[in-house]
This record gives structure tokens, C-alpha cells and sequence, in this order.
């Protein structure tokens, strides 16, 4: 069951509505002239009793048929100009709404891009697309009728009141008599209405999620046979939502049935009290007739107040969920490290650099063409080096272990190191770290001698490309997926990468280069996914390549031929490569054992086989690991 990822925050509907200012500022002339505009319209409406008291009081007393038709003609008139009016005030405020809502739903998208890996991880999909649809409409009809009537019907109702008292003062006592137990009413409804706002949407977005996951998991629910499951999944979801929206609509009905009752039961009083007064003659018939029609006038602004006050909630808890969100702080760009490894930081793997001399000794001749060094001489400070790396996820509980511990590890220029560990071992934990999808606990990462923490991120994804286990594809042309990895690469760019990733297929695909691949690349196997994922990667030959098990879904002969490309790629840049089988540990000029978080060993291929356990046994592919092994004998 989804669960909502931010715990609400209490605050005040008005104080949660005023954030939207910085919106609505560029659109506030508008949104002010259709306020005008409306409230004229709605005092025209108070001016008709008036007109009303002088027929009554005036042609009809005297029968005067003339003066009938002409307090006929100014009614009609009157009607006329209020429609007129209404009419200009939904024109003012539709388009400038409607960009209003764009420019909300355009910040949204940016910062959602902004926001670290982590904050992606924890939030369900469902939630932000909510909060990206349901919520902005809302808060765009809110702009567009509650927020302009909330203050025009205010204004009516005073305006209204002050034509009463003028009329006959007792029986605007009568009729103002209702306007504290009203208020009371009206805020209690408003508390407890926050309370199931919030749940509803809420839970509109836990049934977006779902919706989601079936819809993208369909192969899984259709092969597994799982969608009565589902469906039934779905139903207990689309049940709870049903039952907080007739919370919702219980609480709207009371509120109305009240505030429409108590009104009328005013005005029942005056219009007897006041037939009394005309019977009495202390008040002409005319001046009742003109006080009842105010008073009926004012009815819709007064019976109003309940189903404004239930949208203007919904909008301030839409507008609180899309802060939300908002509020989450976004990647920073640079930092200065002040997590720098301490002298001695490297006790954990003093074991490592001793490997790490005696590999290069042993792979001189391999290393030394490609870095250009010379034995004897001091090693390059370039490449991508791990100083005292740790990392914890931020939602780990305090205290506890990391996930990677204390990591030192160099790649000396055009050098590839492959990344070998068990499962759960952390290994694309650590390369996620490089191009910084998550960022570091303590140490350090640098490129060159840079430190990847003081590099702003859009120079980072330049220099590192990555390709995922995991291929992410989007619904979008073959071309314009695999340019995505190249900012400026041309149809010579993408070309090449294909023919390195072996993703000829594309030719043969309806529209080659232009097919749609559809929604996650569905449309295309596993290991043609994986291809484009690659040829993404590489299309912008970039500095510094991150590889985490490219071609895990690939058949043998396809493999085979992929890395045969992929070396002449290797070749010019500083790769790390996460391996779990022997053929892409063959691409690596060097080795690197992550165990339970830490590098316990680095060589080459053939030296760890012959002196690490660990690594034989996970190049074997042995059912049992070596300490079971000893454990049996």
C-alpha cells in the first residue's frame, strides 16, 4: 500500500493560499479587474429591489401603466449589463489562469529534475503526478471562481446589508441575527474539512500509483496471472477514496443544509414582522417589497459561503502537497569537502596498495601503453581516484553501518578497473557516487585531481557517461534516446556508438533511426534495450566512462562482438566497469574486490584468481563460498 511520503503540516488555509502570490503576482491586474468587474456586477443585482420599491411605491400605486413598462425596461437592462459584466469577468481571467497553472506545472517538472536520487526513491510516482495534475487544476479553478467570490460576495453581502439598514434598521437586525452562529459553523466545518481534503487527495495519489504499476507491470500481471489480485488491490483503494469522498460530501451537505436554513428562518421573521409594520403603516409596501428582494438577493452569496470555503480548503491542501515538493531542497552544484580522509585513512586497505604495487609490476607493459608512464617514475595524479570514501543513504537510521566503508581506490588514466563483489556487495552504490546520484557521507571522489564535489553538475555529466544495469529507455525515437548521452552529437556520433554497442538491429526496426521505441523501450527485448543504453553511453566519448554491468542481457556471440567494440572505446578513456562474469572482467587492465562495503583486494585477473578466494570463487560460480567450503571439511 502506498504511503504518503510527507507528514502534513499544520497551518492555516490562508497562510497555505498566499504562497501562491509569487505566481499569480504577473496575473494580479487582471485577477483585480475581474474582481471589480464581478463585485459591479453583483451590486447591479442589489440595485433591481430598488427599482422594485419605485414601481411599487410609485406606477403600480398609482396605475400607471407607462411607468410599469419603463421600470420593466430598466430591469431588463439591469439583467442585461450583469450578464455582460460576468461575461468580461470570466474572459479576464481565463487565459492568464490557464498560464498560471503552465508556469506551476512547468516549475514542478524542472525542480522534480533537480531533486536528488534519493528523494526520487522515496516518494511514489503516483503522489507527484497528482500532485502535477489534480492538485494544479484545483488550485486553477480556485484561482478562477472561489478566490474572486470569496471577496465579491463579501463585499455583496456588505454593501447588501447596508441598503437593509438603510430600508428599515429593525429588520436588518433580524436578518444580521444568524451571522455569529454562521461564523461558528463555518469554522468548524473548515477544521474538520481539512482533515478529509487532505486524505483524498492523498489517496488519489496512492490510487495513481497503482494505476501506474499495473499499467507498467502489465506483463508481470498477465503472466503471472495476478490481475484478480490487482483488481482487487485496486477496488479496496478506489473503496477507501469513495468513503472519505462521502465524508466529504456529508460534511458540504450539513454545512449547506445549515447555512441555507437559518437564512431562510431570518427571513421569515422579517417578511412577518414587516407585514405587521405595513398593516400598521409604519412601512410602505414598496419599501417591504424592495427589503425582501435585497434579502433574497443576498442568499446565493450567503448559501455560497459553504461550498466556497470546501474549494478554497481543497486549494489550500493542493497547495500545501505541491510545496511539498517544492520545499524538498534540490542537488547543490559544488561544495567544498570538508570530509577530506584524514592521514592514516588508508589502514583499512594498506593490503590493497601492496596489490596494487605488485599488479603493476606484474601488468607494466599493459598499463604503461596506455597511461604513458615509465617505470620508476611518480604515478600520474590524474584519472579517477576514491579517497576514504563512505556513504550511508540518508534515510539509514543513525549509527548505522555504511554502506560503503572507507573505499581508496585509483584508476590511473586510460585505465579500465573492473568492480567485482557479490550481490548486496555495494557495487552500484559506488558508481551511482561518481557522477553524483547520491552524494558522499565522507571522503572524497576526484577526476583528474578534481574534486567531483566542487564541479558543477552539468560539467560532471560531461566528463562521466554511465550505462545502467537497468536500461531506461523513453518514448521517444532510437536517435533521440541514444543522443541523449551527448549534448551536440551529430548523426556521425550516433552512428559510431551504434555500430560499438552493436545496435544494428535499429536499421531494421519500420522507421530505423525514427521508430518509437514506446513507453521504457517495452517495445524492444532486453538485450536491445541494453544495447542503446550502451551506445548512449559511449555516443559523446566521454572522459571518464562508468559501466555498471553493461552486458548482462546479452546473448554469447552478441557479447562477444560488443566487446570487441567496446575495447577500441576503453582505449581512450578511464572506464569502471561493475563485472559479475570473466568475459567483461577480460576488458579490464586491472581488478578491484568490493566486500561487504570495503576493497578488500586490487590485481589483475590472473592474480587475484591464483591468491584471492573470494574472487575465485565468484569467477567460478560455485554454489557454495570458501568459508562454507571450510566449514564442511
Amino acid at each position: 500500500m502506498p504511503e504518503i511520503p510527507a507528514e502534513h503540516t499544520e497551518r492555516s488555509a490562508v497562510r497555505s493560499l498566499l504562497r501562491l502570490w509569487p505566481y499569480v503576482r504577473p496575473v494580479r491586474i487582471r485577477l483585480l479587474s475581474a474582481a471589480l468587474v464581478a463585485i459591479l456586477a453583483s451590486c447591479l443585482g442589489l440595485v433591481i429591489p430598488l427599482v422594485l420599491k419605485w414601481m411599487v411605491d410609485g406606477p403600480v400605486a398609482d396605475r400607471d401603466p407607462g411607468g410599469v413598462w419603463l421600470g420593466a425596461l430598466y430591469l431588463l437592462l439591469l439583467g442585461i449589463v450583469e450578464a455582460l459584466l460576468f461575461g468580461l469577468r470570466r474572459w479576464l481571467v481565463a487565459r492568464p489562469l490557464a498560464g498560471v497553472e503552465a508556469s506551476m506545472r512547468a516549475a514542478l517538472y524542472r525542480h522534480l529534475q533537480r531533486l536528488p536520487v534519493a528523494f526520487h526513491d522515496r516518494w511514489p510516482s503516483g503522489q507527484l503526478l497528482s500532485r502535477g495534475t489534480t492538485d494544479l487544476m484545483l488550485l486553477r479553478m480556485f484561482l478562477a471562481f472561489p478566490l474572486t467570490f470569496l471577496l465579491v460576495n463579501g463585499t455583496t453581502i456588505v454593501i447588501g446589508f447596508l441598503i437593509l439598514f438603510a430600508q428599515d434598521w429593525s429588520l436588518g437586525l433580524v436578518l444580521l441575527a444568524p451571522a455569529i452562529p454562521l461564523m461558528i459553523l463555518c469554522s468548524l466545518f473548515e477544521t474538520k474539512y481539512a482533515v478529509v481534503a487532505r486524505q483524498a487527495q492523498d489517496q488519489v495519489g496512492d490510487l495513481t500509483t497503482v494505476v501506474e504499476e499495473s499499467v507498467l507491470g502489465i506483463r508481470i500481471i498477465k503472466g503471472f496471472g495476478r490481475h484478480r489480485s490487482q483488481a482487487l488491490a485496486f477496488r479496496a483503494l478506489s473503496r477507501r477514496l469513495r468513503a472519505t469522498e462521502l465524508g466529504k460530501a456529508r460534511l458540504l451537505a450539513g454545512i449547506w443544509a445549515l447555512i441555507t436554513a437559518i437564512p431562510e428562518l431570518a427571513i421569515g421573521a422579517a417578511l412577518v414582522l414587516g407585514t405587521v409594520e405595513v398593516a400598521d403603516g409604519d412601512l410602505s409596501a414598496g419599501t417591504l417589497v424592495a427589503f425582501l428582494s435585497t434579502a433574497l438577493a443576498l442568499r446565493w452569496p450567503v448559501e455560497s459561503i459553504g461550498f466556497l470555503l470546501a474549494i478554497s480548503q481543497e486549494s489550500a491542501t493542493a497547495t500545501e502537497r505541491y510545496f511539498e515538493v517544492m520545499d524538498v531542497a534540490e542537488e547543490r552544484d559544488t561544495e567544498v569537502s570538508a570530509t577530506a580522509p584524514e592521514a592514516g585513512a588508508k589502514a583499512d586497505v594498506d593490503v590493497n596498495a601492496d596489490t596494487d604495487t605488485e599488479a603493476d609490476a606484474d601488468t607494466g607493459a599493459c598499463a604503461m601503453a596506455k597511461t604513458g608512464a615509465r617505470p620508476g617514475t611518480a604515478p600520474d595524479r590524474g584519472g579517477m581516484a576514491f579517497e576514504g570514501v563512505e556513504f550511508r543513504y540518508p534515510d539509514a537510521r543513525p549509527g548505522s553501518v555504511p554502506v560503503l566503508t572507507r573505499i581508496d581506490l585509483r584508476i590511473r588514466p586510460g585505465e579500465t578497473m573492473a568492480l567485482v563483489g557479490a550481490t548486496g556487495s555495494g557495487k552500484t552504490t559506488l558508481t551511482a557516487l561518481v557522477p553524483r546520484l547520491h552524494e558522499l557521507t565522507a571522503g572524497r571522489i576526484t577526476l583528474d585531481g578534481e574534486d567531483i564535489a566542487a564541479l558543477e553538475r552539468p560539467r560532471l555529466r560531461e566528463l562521466v557517461s554511465v550505462a545502467f544495469e537497468e536500461p531506461t529507455l523513453f518514448s521517444a525515437t532510437v536517435g533521440e534516446n541514444v543522443l541523449m548521452g551527448a549534448e551536440g552529437a551529430d548523426e556521425d556520433d550516433l552512428r559510431r556508438a551504434l555500430a560499438v554497442a552493436q545496435a544494428d538491429f535499429v536499421y531494421d526496426l519500420p522507421q530505423g533511426l525514427d521508430t518509437q521505441v514506446g513507453e521504457q523501450g517495452l517495445s524492444l527485448s532486453g538485450g536491445q534495450r541494453q544495447r542503446l543504453a550502451l551506445a548512449r553511453a559511449v555516443v559523446g566519448e566521454p572522459r571518464f566512462l562508468v559501466l555498471d554491468d553493461p552486458l548482462s542481457a546479452l546473448d554469447v556471440h552478441t557479447e562477444t562482438l560488443v566487446e570487441a567494440a567496446l575495447r577500441r572505446v576503453l582505449e581512450r578513456t578511464t572506464a569502471l566497469v561493475v563485472a559479475h562474469r570473466p568475459s567483461t572482467v577480460m576488458l579490464a587492465d586491472r581488478v578491484a574486490l568490493l566486500s561487504d562495503g570495503r576493497i578488500t583486494a586490487v590485481g589483475t585477473h590472473q592474480e587475484l584468481l591464483r591468491g584471492n578466494a573470494e574472487y575465485a570463487w565468484l569467477m567460478s560460480g560455485a554454489e557454495h563460498t570458501p568459508a562454507e567450503e571450510g566449514s564442511t571439511r
